[in-house]
């Protein structure tokens, strides 16, 4: 009988049904201990007594529960009430692979991304002695968060015996859809090996081959083998050689169809021979985007049995960025075909991202500038592309982590950028940068063909203007607080420099901010779109980012507005960046494109001692982005992306469990309470900050605010000793960041405690209630302070060569700060704060590796002097090259068709 809404399994309070899974029915259900959704699939009692089906179901059972993978669907608890057997599982929000792909082809990006999720997860059961044997896409559902592998019921463990002979395993397969009138159901026929069909032993290159065949549906849109009856499939499968994927999709590169056509190989002998082979060649493609050359040399005849020649990545690379300079030497034709190709960097100029847009292309396409990183200090390069290397420009450094964001002037000869709390110029040609104004924290620009610089000069400011030789800037826009607008950033002058595109921040993800054209003549401005850095090209186009999409609509510069509906044009763009509202990618005027592919945002966590010796912890992989350990060390909350948004959840770390804590919107910057009883946040929604609010930390209750945001931006802090102070971060225009002190006593109304001109931000409580420490910007650099609390007394320096993201110990003696370009040198002073104050000498505790604590609220110091830090993903510091296609534009008019020019 089937389960009802309200039924429980021990303490599964059933929901609703989800459908069939494998040989068992899914539900989905909450766990009343912890409150959370789980998925349980049940073994129907008439079916519990067929002995194969039942040890089916007990195989999947112990095969799930010796897998841990973030890719791979978990085991929580297995269970048998009342005659029926159950499992209960990870409930996963997505939609099915199959699903997916029904709706055509994936782009290449997702294919690679999804294809390496897959084999990874496969390669993790492989080394654990488990063979799949039922990989299709049904199989596999989409996530937030990536690929998840599910449905283990044909699992066979590779060391044991199964009691079952391979045919009779074979032939209990789940026969979903029908391929003749008479509805002859094969089902997962279609993706078994030819030793499958022939009852041959299957082994890991068994799931090798379905790998291909999912690879081959998901870039094609169409099934690899298919067949009118069960014996014409069978046929297939043995004897026909798949057309190459590039005959069905044109870009896809000749690398991809080497390695899928490796995975379907009819002898087992000649398929890649692990899963792990796969995920390495996939990888291989993302990271050097081969669909500029023919064969690639990573992927030219790898011997059997795995033996492979790493080496061949690295001479890809420099033949891309040969090819790339013989291509645009000689100019690229003004239509044809895109070519695409992956520029490299100089190893002693790798791409340095950050905080801030790292990237520009000249209007004529023949210069790339990018923020680049040489050992600890972070300057602009220039590249011609018809050459290899990278050079430094002079004085062009940029020491902080939120500035660089270069752009070109209309004739290519300059390039402006922000450092140093200065919006400057340099000439390419040489000589010294210019400063042209007061930019405390600049948030993008864009050089007019009549003379004059637009730009952001804060994170929280509207824009303003500046003619290029320099001066004092206009403001022309304002945010409206009354409207939700947090800020206005990232404009582009239109053609004749009557007209601006840019950004308009509401708070929250930048997927709900909204782009806006503003005349330049008339003042009137009208919102256009809906996401967030918006650029004209010369094809008629708008293209703007939303989420990890590039978005593009026709556009009549006569009118300035959209003259069709936005379509999506490009995906698996570096956007967003670090939640400046940034995409990485740029034009020239000849079609060409730039941009950085999207990395994996899954990290996890890690203690590092004072040494800088790393102990990894067993918190699941996840998109985390701050930490704040509770008082007492045992639980830390973690902010996790969402979708578009972020929510808390809380890790604990003597059981190992992970729980969410708040729910939808976007919810960020927590921190505990002194008794560890409530934990206080910001809560954002798509129309702007919502309100400071609390909890408690049990999750036992709803959020309750605290503090309304009137305008700008506002986030928690610290805590006073006592409970009763709590020290923000506020935006405002003119001032950008201030320290605020709100009153959790009486009316609770915020008042300033440090409100200068400059940027004054996370201020902190000494242990004792005595002193606060904060970072300031009033030098041109960002350094550390301390100063006594409430007062009387005066600051006193702490850092000597920059700072950032400072600590306190618990026992108040030392102050922990960031410090280096990239932020990655571990700093300690030592201090006294009785009976006066005394600041000792800054030292170096160690240098972290690039991937460690990648943001200022990325790490937290433990009760017994340990750092928890968060660690990035394994791509997520590695920006190995840029994609640049030519002759995008002729795609792109075919994409989006538009009357205007």
């Amino acid at each position: 009988m089937a389960l009802q809404a309200g039924m429980k399994l021990g303490p599964y309070e059933i929901v609703a049904a989800v459908g069939a899974g494998g040989m068992g029915e899914v539900y989905r259900a909450r766990d009343t201990r912890l409150d959370r959704a789980v998925a349980i699939k049940v073994l129907p009692s008439h079916v519990a007594a067929d002995l194969d089906l039942r040890q089916r179901f007990e195989r999947e059972a112990r095969a799930i529960s010796s897998l841990a993978h973030p890719h791979i669907c978990a085991l929580y608890d297995v269970g048998h009430q009342d005659g029926t057997d159950y499992l209960v599982m990870e409930y996963l929000e997505g939609e099915s692979l199959a699903d997916r792909i029904a709706k055509g082809p994936l782009p290449l990006p997702q294919v690679l991304r999804y294809g390496m999720e897959i084999a990874d997860a496969l390669d993790k059961a492989h080394r654990q002695g488990i063979i799949h044997r039922d990989l299709k896409p049904g199989n596999v559902v989409l996530t937030k968060s990536g690929a998840k592998l599910l449905d283990f019921g044909l699992a066979k463990l590779a060391r044991a015996g199964s009691g079952s002979s391979p045919t009779e395993l074979s032939s209990l397969a789940t026969e979903e859809k029908p391929l003749t009138e008479q509805g002859t159901m094969l089902g997962t026929m279609q993706y078994m090996a030819p030793e499958q069909l022939e009852g041959k032993e299957a082994d890991p290159r068994t799931d090798v081959f379905a790998l291909g065949v999912v690879l081959y549906e998901m870039a094609t849109g169409r099934k690899a083998f298919d067949g009118t009856s069960r014996a014409s499939l069978i046929a297939a499968i043995l004897s026909s050689e798949l057309p190459p994927i590039s005959s069905v999709q044109p870009m896809s590169p000749p690398a991809f169809d080497h390695v899928v056509k490796s995975c379907l190989a009819k002898d087992p002998d000649d398929r890649w021979q692990t899963a792990h082979d796969v995920t390495a060649e996939l990888r291989w493609i993302a990271q050097t985007s081969s669909q500029a050359t023919g064969v690639s040399p990573a992927v030219r005849e790898r011997r059997r049995r795995g033996k492979m020649a790493w080496a061949a990545g690295t001479l890809v690379l420099v033949f891309l960025a040969g090819l790339s300079g013989w291509a645009l030497g000689a100019r690229s034709p003004r239509s044809g075909s895109p070519l695409y190709l992956a520029l490299g960097f100089s190893p002693n100029a790798a791409l340095a991202p950050g905080n801030r847009l790292a990237v520009a292309l000249s209007p004529d396409g023949r210069h790339l500038v990018y923020a680049g990183r040489e050992g600890p200090s972070t300057r602009l390069y220039v590249r011609a592309l018809d050459q290899a290397d990278s050079k430094p420009i002079p004085g062009a450094e940029i020491p902080g982590v939120s500035e660089g964001s270069p752009f070109f002037s209309p004739d290519g000869q300059w390039v402006a950028f922000f450092a140093e709390g200065k919006l400057k110029k340099v000439a390419l040609a040489g000589g010294p940068p210019v400063v042209l104004c007061d930019a405390p924290s600049g948030r993008g620009g864009s050089w007019g063909d009549d003379g004059t610089i637009v730009f952001a000069p804060s994170l929280s400011s509207g824009l303003s203007r500046v003619p290029a030789g320099g001066g004092t800037p206009e403001a022309f826009t304002k945010p409206e607080p009354a409207k939700g607008e947090t800020s206005h950033r990232w404009p582009d002058v239109l053609p004749g420099s009557q007209a601006v595109l840019f950004t308009v921040g509401t708070g929250g993800s930048w997927a709900n901010a909204h782009v806006a054209v503003q005349s330049l003549k008339t003042g009137e401005r009208k919102l256009i779109g809906e996401g967030a850095f918006p650029r004209y090209v010369p094809t008629g186009h708008v293209l703007f980012a939303k989420g990890g999409a590039i978005l593009a609509f026709p556009f009549d510069l006569e009118t300035l507005a959209p003259t069709g509906p936005a379509v999506p044009v490009l995906d698996g763009v570096e956007t967003y960046n670090q939640g400046t509202g940034a995409a990485q990618l740029a034009f020239s005027r000849d079609g060409s494109l730039l941009y950085l592919a999207s990395a994996t945002s899954e990290r996890t966590l890690v203690w590092a001692d004072r040494k800088g010796l790393i102990e990894e912890i067993k918190a699941p992989p996840r998109s985390y982005q701050g930490v704040s350990l509770s008082p007492r060390g045992d639980r830390v909350t973690l902010q996790v992306e969402d979708g578009p948004g972020l929510d808390l959840w809380i890790y604990e770390f003597e059981r190992g469990t992970l729980t969410r804590l708040t729910f939808g919107g976007s919810n960020e910057s927590a921190v505990w309470t002194p008794d560890g009883a409530r934990i206080a946040f910001s809560a954002w929604s798509a129309g702007g900050l919502q309100a400071l609010s609390w909890l408690p930390s049990d999750g036992s209750g709803a959020p309750e605010e605290l503090a309304k945001g009137e305008s700008g931006w506002q986030w928690p802090v610290s805590f006073s000793p006592d409970g009763r102070h709590l020290t923000m971060d506020i935006t405002h225009p003119g001032t950008d960041y201030d320290v605020w002190i709100l009153p959790l006593d009486g009316d609770r109304k915020p008042r300033a405690l440090i409100q200068t001109p400059f940027d004054e931000r996370q201020a902190q409580f000494s242990p004792d209630g005595r002193f606060i420490l904060y970072q300031s910007e009033e030098t041109g650099r960002s350094q550390i302070y301390v100063q006594p609390y409430p007062g009387p007394g005066g600051k006193r320096q702490v850092s000597t060569d920059g700072g950032f993201a400072a600590r306190w110990s618990r026992n108040g003696r030392e102050i922990f700060y960031r410090a280096g370009d990239r932020a990655t040198r571990m700093m300690a002073v030592e201090i006294e704060t009785r009976p006066e104050l005394r600041v000792g000498k800054p030292r170096l505790l160690f240098e972290t590796p690039q991937e460690l604590g990648i943001g200022g609220t990325d790490y937290d110091v433990a009760p017994d002097g340990r750092f928890l830090v968060v660690k990035a993903g394994p791509r997520e510091s590695l920006h190995a090259h840029l994609d640049l296609v030519l002759n995008w534009f002729d795609e792109l008019r075919r994409r989006v068709p538009s009357t205007n020019p």
